[in-house]
């Protein structure tokens, strides 16, 4: 039976990037001849406490117990036919734990989430400047199969892999759960949302503006989705804490979905799973004329790409005040999300590239 190792920052079931990609398929990787181990960076009381202020014995503990087991994982790495690694082996410093790896596994997929080698627009701060930006383009060089779940980085990183083994994968949803609500709307006015974490807050903070406009022009309500608080004074608002076991139910809350991203380098490798989420749900999707969200969505037919104030505006007033609109792009998004962004219609592509670098 051939082995993977399976490397990967963040606990099971949690984290969008992990859990709406590879994760989900995990058992189909079994039933085909795969034994799996997987193995986080980040145990429970690690993520549990990573992102919020304080608790820094705690976050420096759980810091240490990722790398003890990081290198128990090199010390049994070549006992695996495949290793496969979602965005780097460790966050911090230099990519000497990565070059171990290399050196010590048979044969290594790369994950890569987001434009991990972009200056501009890249998150700023401490934690993103303790990180090693040589990680990722070490494994980008030298990985046997690189994967990425944005068309704008495929041949990027084709120019930078030894081997130019490249495969663009997009996130995938069950869409016998990301459905949508079985009645039709009760509430009273249309209800906009918006899903995501602290980290990208910022995106949002880009329709601040809109979400107050669009407030004294017709009566909607904001709902955001996320691990933060948020305030936005002359909107109707309503702040919920994500939730897997809710998140279904919270989805179906929504009638609008919103999508805003800046024009920068670093978006471009983002995979657009927001818009893949509301089209899932049968909700119109408004997107910045950005990025992967150019690729996915189909303007007027399947969702909406906007570029100005102006324009974001007024489409949101209009799905606003016309539910047939949002009925009509939402069936399109729907059926766009079943043919290309189901786990039916993905999971064979990550087999696809298991089997080829196992040499079948």
């Amino acid at each position: 039976m051939r082995r993977i190792l399976v490397l990967c920052p963040y606990p099971q079931g949690i984290a969008a990037g992990q859990r709406l990609k590879y994760e989900q398929y995990l058992d189909n990787w079994r039933v085909a001849g795969f034994d799996v181990t997987v193995s986080s960076f980040m145990d429970r009381a690690l993520w549990d406490r990573a992102y919020a202020p304080g608790h820094g014995f705690a976050k420096a503990l759980g810091t240490l117990r990722g790398h003890l087991r990081r290198l128990w994982d090199l010390a049994r790495i070549h006992r695996y036919d495949i290793v496969y690694i979602s965005m780097w082996v460790t966050p911090f410093g230099t990519s000497w734990l990565e070059r171990l790896a290399r050196k010590r596994a048979r044969a290594i997929v790369y994950d890569i989430e987001d434009n991990l080698l972009a200056d501009e627009g890249a998150p700023r701060g401490l934690r993103q400047r303790l990180k090693g930006r040589g990680k990722a383009r070490y494994l980008l060089e030298h990985a046997d199969h690189v994967l990425t779940a944005s068309p704008f980085m495929v041949d990027r990183y084709r120019a930078i892999n030894a081997l130019g083994a490249v495969t663009l994968i997009y996130p995938s949803v069950d869409t016998d759960v990301f459905r949508p609500r079985y009645t039709p709307s009760q509430a009273a006015k249309p209800v906009i949302g918006w899903t995501g974490t602290f980290s990208s807050r910022p995106y949002l903070d880009l329709l601040r503006p809109i979400f107050q406009e669009l407030a004294r022009r017709v009566d909607y309500k904001l709902i955001v989705i996320g691990n933060f608080s948020y305030d936005l004074p002359g909107v109707d608002l309503e702040v919920l804490s994500w939730s897997r076991k809710e998140e279904v139910a919270q989805m179906q809350r929504l009638d609008i979905g919103v999508y805003p991203l800046p024009d920068d380098d670093w978006v471009l490798g983002k995979a657009g799973l927001k818009v893949i989420q509301y089209m899932a749900f049968g909700l119109p999707s408004v997107s910045s004329a950005i990025g992967t969200a150019t690729q996915q969505v189909t303007d007027g037919i399947d969702g909406f790409l906007v570029d100005t104030p102006e324009q974001w505006l007024a489409t949101l007033e209009r799905l606003c005040r016309d539910p047939d609109l949002r009925r009509r792009i939402g069936d399109a998004g729907r059926h766009e999300a079943v043919a290309r962004y189901s786990r039916q219609a993905t999971s064979g592509q990550y087999l696809d590239v298991l089997n080829m670098v196992s040499g079948l």
